[in-house]
């Protein structure tokens, strides 16, 4: 999990993440169409490859995506995670609890389960759990954004960017290239070739070399820098040292000794004397009417700018500026390395879900290589690993040792069962809420490993075709949606989604009752319990035909 930060950190800092989330998500009409959109392609990726790299990936794209929507990402992250979980029910390879459950059914029977048989059960539960995410989140999820949000910024930036001749923006209408409707953000004008264009209508297509004046706050001018096809449209950014990817965004406030104050941003020279250059400039929440050289320094003045990582140690002390400080997350993507991380990410997929390597050696391996070819700094690596999240994960795991060595586990599970009676499917529910119990507590597999044998011999005493509770517990030990405990992508989206315990209770309690009601129902429907335990060439469910 930690090299899959890595590898999904890399993936953003390239910006190839957000070239494809653009064009795969696009602009959505309401909460619902966006839930949908971030809900359905990461369901069926999940069908094929594991859930945690899934996710991994999903989780910055979604927060930023969000961001740039004004969308709620609490209310798009618990959904998505739950469609992930869901979408892996389809196939066997979908997540590693079908692939242990199916090694204990081989070595009950000599026949594993093939690719496809949990499928009868998995897609309707898929469609079932769309219906209930898409309807439910309306009123069982809150919105965990802050009180004060980044349009109450008191700092509204005037900055200037220049469409880069030859790029995809050439051509394509403001409203096409995204840039209308930026939540924060604002297109005071375009400058093309000295003729100016005001109130600039969402159908104006864009030229080469266009210059577009924004004002806005502080997080989307950050957001704007790192939309392809867009440059600071001073040149002097190009004259500094080191490529842009190194360099690091800083606001200063200029204080009266600065020797700047009273001339141009022009004329004064900035970039000579502090080797840094003005991307925009804030000042007591106005829009400055003019062009960002043309702009007249005075003390109180925010700067926006670009410069070297030496620029804070030189300046932080220095008398020229009230205030210097980074603005974090705000460097300029590598698109130049988007295309490298793109291929390694395609290749770790490919070799995990080939069998070519354990999905661990994978990641691993794609972590290592995206920071050997600079896509992300070791540092910058370092810093993408949720620690939080692995540290609650590996808390979980001494949970659950400690329920199995104990023999609690299993005696719950005895118990839970035998007060079933002789009724299979009150058993098979009995089975479903042990397993799912178990696992909203310990790993999902742990859970399966516990109940399988409980289940088996339950089905044996009874008489009764194993396959039903075989499949019950495949279901169960995937689905534990009430507690952040439940599942390891519940942890992954905790922090990020800025959720509660609460709100899983809430949200992915009512989501576990209806799975499970639909299991305990469909299951016998597609495996009989009347039915003997199939061979390999028999596993597929048995559906009655039905009457004429």
């Amino acid at each position: 999990m930690a090299a899959l930060f890595v590898v999904a950190a890399a993936v953003e800092r390239t910006g190839a993440l957000a070239l494809v989330v653009d064009r795969v998500l696009g602009r959505p009409q309401s909460l619902a169409a966006a839930q949908f959109r971030t809900m359905a392609g990461p369901a069926i990726l999940s069908a094929f490859m594991n859930n945690t790299p899934v996710v991994a990936l999903m989780v910055p794209a979604i927060r930023a995506w969000a961001a740039k929507n004004r969308l709620s990402v609490s209310k798009l992250l618990m959904p998505m995670n739950a469609a992930v979980v869901l979408g892996g029910l389809c196939t066997l390879i979908g997540t590693s609890t079908n692939v242990v459950v199916s090694g204990l059914l081989k070595a009950k029977t000599g026949h594993p389960m093939a690719m496809f048989d949990i499928s009868w059960l998995g897609v309707p539960l898929l469609v079932a759990g769309f219906a209930y995410l898409l309807v439910a989140s309306r009123r069982l999820l809150v919105d965990r954004r802050p009180a004060i949000s980044e349009s109450d910024d008191p700092r509204r930036y005037s900055l200037e960017m220049e469409v880069e001749p030859g790029s995809a923006l050439v051509g394509r209408t403001i409203e096409e290239a995204g840039l209308r409707g930026l939540h924060g953000l604002f297109l005071m004008e375009i400058d093309r070739g000295g003729h100016v264009l005001a109130a600039v209508p969402p159908t104006e297509r864009l030229e080469a070399a266009d210059r577009l004046v924004f004002v806005g706050v502080i997080d989307s001018v950050v957001e704007l820098q790192k939309i392809r096809g867009l440059r600071p449209a001073t040149d002097q950014v190009f004259q500094l040292d080191g490529p842009r990817s190194e360099r690091v965004l800083v606001e200063a406030v200029v204080s009266p000794a600065c020797p700047l104050v009273g001339r141009t941003i022009r004329d004064g020279r900035f970039r000579t004397t502090y080797d840094a250059v003005v991307i925009a400039v804030a000042r007591n929440g106005e829009r400055l009417q003019m062009k960002l050289g043309d702009i007249v320094l005075e003390p109180g003045d925010t700067l926006l700018l670009e410069a070297s990582p030496g620029f804070l140690e030189r300046q932080r002390s220095s008398r020229h500026f009230y205030l210097v400080s980074e603005v974090v997350g705000a460097q300029p993507p590598r698109h130049d390395r988007a295309w490298i991380a793109g291929v390694v990410l395609v290749a770790m997929v490919a070799a995990a879900a080939c069998d070519l390597l354990p999905m661990v050696a994978a990641a691993l391996l794609a972590a290592a290589t995206v920071i050997a070819t600079r896509c992300i700094s070791a540092n910058e690596a370092r810093r993408s690993i949720e620690w939080e999240s692995l540290l609650l994960i590996a808390a979980s795991f001494g949970l659950a040792r400690a329920m199995e060595k104990t023999g609690l586990a299993q005696s719950l599970a005895g118990v839970t069962i035998a007060t079933a009676g002789s009724n299979p499917h009150a058993v098979l529910a009995a089975v479903y809420l042990v397993a799912m119990l178990f696992t909203e507590l310990m790993s999902n597999n742990a859970a399966a490993v516990l109940v399988f044998p409980i289940a088996w011999q339950a089905a044996t005493d009874l008489g009764v075709n194993p396959l039903p509770f075989v499949m019950a517990i495949t279901v169960a030990a995937s689905c534990g949606f009430a507690t952040p405990m439940g599942y390891q992508t519940n942890l992954m989206i905790y922090g990020p989604g800025g959720y509660r315990f609460s709100d899983y209770i809430r949200f992915g309690g009512p989501l576990n009752l209806l799975v499970m009601a639909l299991t305990v129902i469909l299951a016998p429907l597609l495996w009989p319990f009347s039915a003997p335990l199939p061979g390999a060439a028999a596993q597929a469910p048995r559906v009655a035909p039905a009457s004429p």
